[in-house]
């Protein structure tokens, strides 16, 4: 048995209902979820890294996803593309009888403008923390969150104000009758 053999084992047995959790917030279905968990291990665990506890693997394994999350939906994506060029595809409705949860609602948001939302207000990252780990500019990171709190408020029925200074947004819930 390999060394990170036992690691993986005790982190999965402790943490892995909460990396799924976290995996589901990314890409929606739990299915889905659970194979993001396992790229995320296979991607840590495929190098030689120095981990000695359950909560530097947590972290290593959190931080890969992301990117496993954008990675494959540019693939996804290219091969659309790829698929369009060839075949002539009809068109397809949006599913507009799911609610109106929080995974939904992420899932109408494009990959990067998702996971920039999900790094912020789920890992409570802040924007320069954010810009850091996807490598893009701040000003573009402030530009997704903007656009995903727009897209969002209605979908959750919910009252934004945006303070680009601080990049904060809150969010207040709108009770019946419009108050």
């Amino acid at each position: 048995m390999a060394r990170w053999d036992g690691l993986v084992e005790e982190l999965m047995r402790e943490r892995g209902a909460r990396l799924i959790a976290y995996a589901a917030l990314l890409v929606g279905r739990d299915g889905d979820a659970e194979d993001l968990v396992h790229d995320a291990l296979v991607k840590v665990f495929s190098r030689p890294r120095r981990l000695h506890s359950v909560g530097e693997a947590e972290a290593y394994v959190r931080s890969a996803m992301p990117s496993i999350v954008i990675d494959r939906a540019r693939s996804a994506a290219s091969r659309r593309r790829a698929l369009d060029r060839a075949y002539e595809r009809p068109s397809r409705t949006p599913d507009v009888d799911a609610g109106l949860d929080v995974r939904h609602a992420l899932r109408q948001l494009s990959p990067r403008t998702q996971v920039c939302v999900v790094l912020r207000f789920f890992d409570d990252l802040t924007v320069p923390q954010i810009a850091a780990r996807l490598g893009i500019a701040e000003g573009t990171v402030k530009r997704y969150l903007h656009d995903a709190v727009a897209q969002l408020a209605p979908l959750l029925d919910v009252t934004t104000d945006w303070d680009e200074d601080h990049a904060n947004v809150l969010v207040e819930a709108r009770t019946e009758g419009g108050r």
